[in-house]
């Protein structure tokens, strides 16, 4: 005896509704699977990620009363499919796109601290031409640059000199008293060793638009 789930047109269309997201979460189980595992390539995945987010927007959207929350129906199914609902529901773009969007958000921080490095540099540098060689006018200008030269740690060669060059000179003036200052030769030396530091330290950069 066949058994019908529903009594009218409204019910079946719901129950087919249904139907359609279970089999959307699972799909996009299994292509999330794919990917990680490259299985499938990034623009076949990205592509079919796309289509099967904008079917379970317009789903979701028709299912809004009778399904308010995703995470309770995979729960109410048994479904275990915890990358499908990241993908759809809390990123709801491919992860092609949100690895792009670090990449983005790495490459535009990186540049920031080219930049202030470069400022500190040649901050530094100035200093010494406007003859400012007290301990108290220097030692705080090294140091900012030594701690912009940390944060480029994982861009820098690890044996980028000028690192150690700057560390050192910073070592020399913490063992003077603030008012002393730098003779005309530890000027002339300490300017040329930032100098050349900067001049390796634009060398040393990646091949990238800072």
């Amino acid at each position: 005896m066949e058994v019908k789930l529903w009594g009218d047109k409204r019910e079946r269309d719901s129950y087919e509704n249904l139907a359609e997201l279970y089999a959307i979460i699972k799909t996009t189980e299994k292509l999330e699977k794919a990917f990680v595992r490259d299985l499938v390539p990034a623009a076949a995945y990205e592509a079919e990620c796309r289509k099967l987010i904008g079917q379970f927007k317009n789903l979701a959207a028709v299912l809004r009363h009778v399904v308010p929350s995703v995470d309770d129906f995979a729960a109410a199914h048994r479904m275990d499919c915890p990358a499908a609902v990241h993908r759809l529901v809390v990123a709801a773009v491919p992860a092609t796109d949100e690895h792009r969007v670090v990449a983005a958000a790495s490459a535009a921080s990186a540049v920031g601290m080219v930049a202030e490095c470069v400022q500190h540099f040649i901050t530094a540098m100035d200093v010494l031409k406007l003859n400012m060689v007290a301990v108290d006018q220097v030692h705080p200008h090294l140091t900012d640059l030594s701690s912009s030269l940390g944060k480029l740690a994982g861009i820098l060669p690890p044996d980028f000199e000028g690192r150690a060059k700057i560390k050192d000179w910073i070592s020399r003036l913490s063992k003077m008293a603030a008012a002393d200052e730098l003779t005309d030769q530890q000027a002339r030396q300490l300017s040329f060793d930032l100098e050349s530091s900067y001049n390796a330290f634009m060398v040393a950069l990646p091949k990238q638009n800072y």
